[in-house]
């Protein structure tokens, strides 16, 4: 009983490492960098956009808590 068990377990073990460290697939660095390199570019170009979106979002939920908590 116990021989089976280790068995199990050794097999487990096993299949849980080779899971872990399976690195069959293709992850293209340059594909990678590529894509990173845009979403910075457009970024930078929405710069402006990006920030006045966010101000707008936060004095609104800024606005709404307080409206909350006012009972309003």
């Amino acid at each position: 009983m116990f021989q089976k068990l280790d068995s199990f377990l050794f097999l487990a073990k096993y299949r849980l490492r080779a899971f872990l460290t399976d690195e069959s697939g293709d992850v293209n660095i340059v594909s990678m960098v590529v894509l990173i390199g845009i979403a910075v570019l457009l970024a930078i170009v929405f710069r402006d956009a990006i920030s006045n979106l966010i101000k707008t979002l936060l004095n609104t939920i800024a606005g709404n808590a307080t409206n909350a908590v006012n009972g309003e």
